[in-house]
């Protein structure tokens, strides 16, 4: 049973067994993922509108926008989760919809998904659920596992708890178990989902600094969606901001301050409090 009533999905939990995750032929020095010309339609409902954007390696990009904008369906384009009415997604220079199945679970094996809400499992050990995509997608002996498991808790700073289960950890520690499950696979990729949904302000900054420490030592891709202003302000290098199914602006942290557009400024500057701050800062 997963805590939180949140089941990763099927299909992203699916690969042939390897001693580690390595096939699609990728070039190390420049992993980036290339969304073009991205287009969803429900029925009559275009939920993204031609969306273009270069996602760059070693850097925490994210995804913003309002409610409806369409940033999660743009973020399960990109992780192959859900299907495009067109347009294209590149990992480096692979266009993963024109893969087969088989290379599809290859590619896989180089993403790491933070899924919202830890998506842990209630039954198992904080070392079991770590361990769970080792055992899955790998041949790797228990004792390269164990190790390896042990490695993951201590860059996020849970070298004790391995023991325990997901039910006797808080919510800021339960997020850092998941994103220790997320890099076990040592992924090139990093894809999170909401990471600050439902934690309190001062643990939200802990997960941001974590994700974005580990972006940068592991030279990785990593596409945050995220409504976290915090996340924003302080780990976003590279933003894109979602409006009506379309990208209304893109930039950096320090861009967004001086940023002219009306519905990035009305988004994030939302409060008239805030709007002050702005003013302020701005001088």
């Amino acid at each position: 049973m997963l805590s939180n009533a949140c089941v990763p999905p099927k299909a992203f939990y699916y690969a042939a067994k390897a001693k580690f995750p390595a096939s699609v032929a990728l070039k190390r020095s420049e992993i980036m993922i290339k969304a073009v010309d991205i287009r969803k339609t429900y029925g009559d409902h275009e939920v993204l509108k031609g969306v273009s954007f270069t996602f760059e390696q070693g850097k925490t990009n994210l995804i913003i926008g309002r409610s409806g904008a369409g940033k999660t369906v743009f973020l399960k384009t990109l992780v192959g989760l859900v299907t495009p009415t067109s347009g294209e997604v590149w990992y480096n220079d692979v266009n993963f919809w024109a893969l087969d199945k088989k290379q599809v679970r290859e590619l896989r094996m180089q993403v790491g998904m933070l899924f919202q809400g830890s998506a842990l499992f209630d039954s198992m050990s904080i070392e079991e659920n770590v361990r769970f995509p080792l055992d899955m997608f790998t041949t790797m002996t228990p004792a390269e596992k164990s190790e390896r498991v042990e490695l993951c808790l201590e860059r996020v700073n849970l070298e004790n708890v391995k023991s325990k289960f997901p039910s006797e950890l808080s919510g800021g520690m339960q997020k850092r178990v998941g994103i220790a499950r997320a890099i076990v696979l040592k992924p090139r990729y990093l894809f999170c989902d909401e990471p600050n949904s439902g934690l309190d302000p001062k643990t939200s900054i802990i997960i941001d600094e974590l994700i974005h420490n580990i972006t940068i030592e592991d030279d990785m891709t990593t596409i945050i969606n995220t409504h976290d202003m915090n996340s924003v302000m302080e780990i976003g290098e590279s933003i894109v901001f979602l409006h009506d199914g379309k990208i209304e602006w893109s930039g950096s942290k320090e861009e967004v301050l001086s940023s002219t557009n009306q519905e990035l400024q009305s988004f994030i500057f939302a409060s008239p409090f805030l709007q002050r701050l702005r003013k302020k800062a701005l001088g």
